[in-house]
């Protein structure tokens, strides 16, 4: 959290994602058949508010389809919020000037979950790297074999990619090029979206191993995406856990894994497996995540929560500190 006094480097103000979708005929009868019509949005992202200090790691984790890349994508300006504000050093990026909007932007940089979609198979690793700081201006054309050479250095690759392309690397090498399209950059904010998700466990090692190196050696904050436990474990200082477009829980990572509050919070922990000696019954959380076409009415979690009762079906729990530094949206709290 930013110290008392200390502006945010990003936060996020009750930010809401809503988008339309075509409901086919089908979707239609069996809605009117069941007395429940389907609704024509997708409520992506419900009223999040979220905070980065610089240089403070985030991880941000929950089931897929909680809506974790969209708010990644509304931090970093890819998408505008349909309702909320997305605030940069304490200005609001929607009202800033064009010039400073460009410069926030820059200094925010997303690496994606999939190495291979996210390079142009027809550019090479020169240019891949090194086109957007010469056209931003901050190397020059001539400069651009020199700079993009030492970030591949930085990365662990060497000077023969910068002729390849990306379909001539491994994976865990193209995540690699990505990290250093992102850092050439020289972000204040880095915005990881599952960015090792889609590697083997060793090479996820790795990179990620070199991505928090990087991290710390350049002092960059850092949203965090991922929907594994023992990543965000690994490399958070806060954490937050979101459900169906929506925060439910929010702690320094310490905390939070020793003393989970939520109880969807307790039944993700319950059911990520362990290194810990002995036998542990594996918990599953009951039921699948609801459609954001059709939230449940109250706290989103009541249909698969061991602990629901009537108020949880009709009254939404509100984000409220349960210790200090320590968030939680549960009914359970007032008791």
């Amino acid at each position: 959290m930013a110290e008392s006094g200390q502006i945010p480097l990003l936060r996020l103000e009750n930010v809401s994602r809503a988008f339309g979708v075509s409901t086919g005929a089908w979707a239609r009868i069996s809605g009117q058949l069941r007395g429940r019509p389907v609704s024509h949005v997708v409520h992506a992202v419900s009223e999040v508010s979220l905070q980065i200090a610089a240089g403070e790691v985030v991880g941000l984790v929950g089931e897929s389809g909680c809506g974790k890349s969209t708010l990644g994508r509304l931090a970093a300006g890819l998408l505008v919020p349909s309702a909320g504000r997305v605030l940069w050093q304490g200005e609001d990026l929607a009202t800033m000037s064009g010039k400073a909007q460009r410069a926030a932007r820059r200094a925010l940089q997303l690496i994606f979950q999939d190495p291979f979609a996210a390079l142009n198979p027809r550019l090479r690793v020169q240019q891949i790297i090194g086109e957007a700081p010469v056209v931003h201006g901050r190397i020059k054309r001539s400069e651009q074999q020199a700079y993009v050479t030492s970030w591949l250095a930085r990365v662990g690759l060497g000077t023969d990619a910068l002729t390849r392309y990306p379909h001539q690397f491994s994976g865990g090498q193209r995540a690699r090029i990505g990290i250093a399209r992102a850092l050439a950059m020289e972000p204040q904010l880095l915005i990881c979206d599952e960015s090792v998700a889609a590697l083997d466990v060793s090479v996820q090692a790795q990179v990620l191993t070199l991505l928090m190196q990087l991290q710390r050696e350049l002092g960059l904050a850092c949203l965090f995406i991922s929907h594994d436990l023992a990543v965000i474990r690994h490399v958070s200082d806060r954490v937050a856990v979101m459900y169906l477009g929506r925060i439910v829980e929010q702690a320094p990572a310490a905390q939070l894994f020793a003393a989970p509050n939520h109880p969807y919070t307790q039944g993700l922990l319950a059911a990520a497996p362990t290194l810990q000696p002995g036998r542990r019954a594996f918990v599953a959380i009951q039921g699948e995540l609801p459609s954001p076409l059709a939230p449940p009415a109250g706290c989103a979690f009541h249909p698969r929560c061991p602990h629901a009762m009537p108020r949880c079906r009709e009254e939404r729990p509100r984000l409220q500190a349960v210790t200090p530094d320590h968030w939680s949206a549960c009914h359970l709290n007032d008791a």
